[in-house]
């Protein structure tokens, strides 16, 4: 087993999707990180499946999109339908095409992601791996003096003896149940659906359209079923009859998806239930520990939007940690983490918890519709809506590509921003740019020279881009990237010099 620091810059909590994006793009920055992590070995079960265009995007930008896409399967089309039969595919193929180099939506088991994120944590200049078996049980904050060298301190339970490790900031990123929110005192807020519902890894599926997302309701029911790889492998997903419970759950769910949905298969890989929980953590930072990923917010899965949402909380404080730690800006500037992530989740909570709502309601409505207004209008509205629906401004909230923080307590008095406070908009050739994980000037049309200009005043990474293709990004302007990707301001070259010191040099 290996021995843990006594003392780290950043101490993780948690070896989660999120723990170990934080952790590898901190150790990628230089940044002395340890991970700890209750369990044995890394998540074997699929959990999460999805993995949006904008995580996707993150993940070119930390050098992992190869083994990515190496690993993962596409969902080019979703079939809703209702009971046994399936309504006309609506087609993802087109979907974000002109937004962002990944478009659609990609498929990839969670314990996959982690296996990618966990070697490429391990194998980087500064990282170690993961220390399994560290259950944290207490945390400290030294007299709640965030300013000392070490203030936060861990003791953790391994079992062999107690350890301590201290560290400067600690990421409580330990799930829904987290210690650490825990210890910290935060209150988890939010509810329960008191519905019931399973999961299942099927092998030998059949009655759901391969390749494809399956979506089909009853009258009292629906399904939910998304491609896993290989011919008749489907993660399935439904409610829960608390009958069924008393007689072996996953045989009266096999017996009840073949009676309402002609739906059957061989054996399952995993199986389990769950309630669906819809919280959102009282606050994401107390002191030098921050919270991210389930243990900052937890909701249904509505959407595939969890996972993705902890990995971007991750790469958002990880850029933020980093540029504290290398004395590029103040400690006050941590505030930001959560004023830009606390309000992604509670829109994300708000959104996935009446969406969930509108699919599992029993109400008198509820089932009439089901049962008597999508068998005939669904075939048709499956024509009609991508016709008249605007496709990727649906896709651009789908795929988190249209996140939008305000980057100064003024600008909530305007409007926001088509480019200022949202990520960088890709155009075919700026994003290789961004893996520098930099502060960094860019300019579409200006001229090189004061591109270059501005940005070696700032001690920057400059980038001049030609007008052409770059609709999105206006030419006369300057713009200031920061290491994540997003645009903290932007002006013209005459203005850009002030304004850009002014924001980096403010919290």
């Amino acid at each position: 087993m290996a021995t843990p620091s006594a003392f780290t810059d950043v101490l993780v909590v948690g070896a989660g999707p999120s723990g170990l994006m934080a952790a590898l793009c901190l150790a990628r920055l230089g940044v002395d990180v340890t991970v700890v992590d209750g369990k044995g070995e890394p998540t074997r079960e699929s959990r999460a499946l999805a993995i949006q265009a904008r995580s996707m995007e993150i993940f070119d930008q930390i050098g992992l999109v190869d083994r990515v896409l190496a690993e993962c399967g596409r969902a080019p089309q979703i079939v809703p339908g209702y009971r046994a039969r399936a309504f006309r595919p609506v087609s993802f193929a087109g979907f974000g095409r002109t937004l962002t180099p990944y478009p659609g939506i990609h498929m990839l088991e969670q314990s996959t992601t982690e296996r990618i994120l966990h070697e490429a944590y391990r194998d980087s200049d500064t990282g170690r791996d993961v220390l399994w078996r560290h259950e944290l049980r207490d945390l400290h904050i030294d007299g709640g003096d965030e300013e000392a060298d070490h203030p936060v301190e861990a003791v953790l339970t391994t079992p062999a003896a107690t350890v301590t490790i201290r560290a400067r900031w600690c990421i409580g990123a330990d799930g829904a149940s987290s210690t650490v929110r825990d210890r910290l005192g935060i209150d988890f807020e939010g509810s329960t659906n008191p519905l019931r519902f399973y999961v299942a890894d099927a092998l030998g599926v059949t009655g759901l359209v391969e390749k494809s997302v399956n979506m089909r309701v009853s009258r009292d029911d629906f399904v939910l079923g998304f491609p896993m790889g290989a011919a008749g492998h489907h993660r399935i997903l439904g409610t829960v009859d608390e009958h069924e419970a008393e007689h072996g759950l996953e045989a009266g769910v096999r017996a009840r998806l073949e009676a309402q949905f002609a739906i059957r298969y061989n054996e399952s890989t995993w199986f389990s239930n769950y309630r669906v929980h819809h919280r959102v953590a009282e606050r994401f930072r107390r002191g030098p520990v921050f919270l991210v990923g389930d243990a900052a917010h937890v909701h249904s899965p509505v959407g595939a939007q969890g996972m993705n949402t902890g990995l971007q909380d991750a790469h958002n404080l990880a850029c933020k940690l980093m540029d504290v730690i290398a004395g590029r800006r103040a400690a006050a500037t941590l505030e930001r983490y959560e004023a830009e992530r606390r309000p992604v989740a509670r829109r994300l909570v708000r959104s996935t918890d009446t969406i969930f709502a509108r699919i599992t309601s029993r109400t008198r409505a509820a089932r009439f519709a089901r049962d008597r207004v999508i068998p005939f209008l669904g075939p048709l509205a499956v024509r009609l809506v991508p016709g008249l629906v605007d496709t990727e401004r649906l896709y651009g909230y789908l795929a988190q590509l249209r996140i939008h923080y305000w980057m100064s307590p003024e600008a909530r008095t305007r409007r926001r921003d088509r480019v200022v406070g949202r990520r960088l908009a890709w155009s075919g050739d700026n994003y290789e740019a961004l893996r520098a994980l930099s502060w960094q000037v860019h300019g579409y049309g200006v001229a090189a020279g004061t591109v270059i200009a501005t940005a070696s005043a700032l001690g920057f990474d400059a980038h001049a881009f030609g007008p052409d293709r770059h609709r999105r990004l206006d030419t006369r302007l300057l713009y200031l990237v920061r290491p994540d990707g997003f645009v903290a301001a932007a002006a013209t070259p005459r203005e850009a010099l002030e304004r850009f010191r002014s924001f980096v040099g403010s919290a």
